[in-house]
């Protein structure tokens, strides 16, 4: 089959290098590209394990209250601040 395709920079770029480094004909190499890109596009996609968090306890709140952020800066800044 004969056909025409339009390149993206990146992708020319790959498949000169490659055609380079193997001394084959362009053909062969996208041929040979498009083979491996199909039956790993046609095949059952890998399972991605969940993401597990793990927790850390980081102790109790060392500053009384958060909700005034007044004397939340006084104390970890220092009285002496202002």
């Amino acid at each position: 089959m004969r056909t025409t395709l339009t390149l993206d920079a990146d992708v020319a770029t790959l498949l000169a290098r490659i055609r380079k480094a193997r001394n084959e004909r362009l053909r062969r190499v996208i041929n040979e590209a498009l083979r491996i890109g199909l039956q790993q596009m046609a095949g059952t996609p890998k399972r991605k394990k969940p993401f597990h968090q793990k927790s850390v306890d980081l102790g109790r709140c060392r500053i009384g209250s958060l909700d005034n952020i007044a004397d939340v800066l006084a104390v970890a800044e220092g009285e002496t601040f202002r």
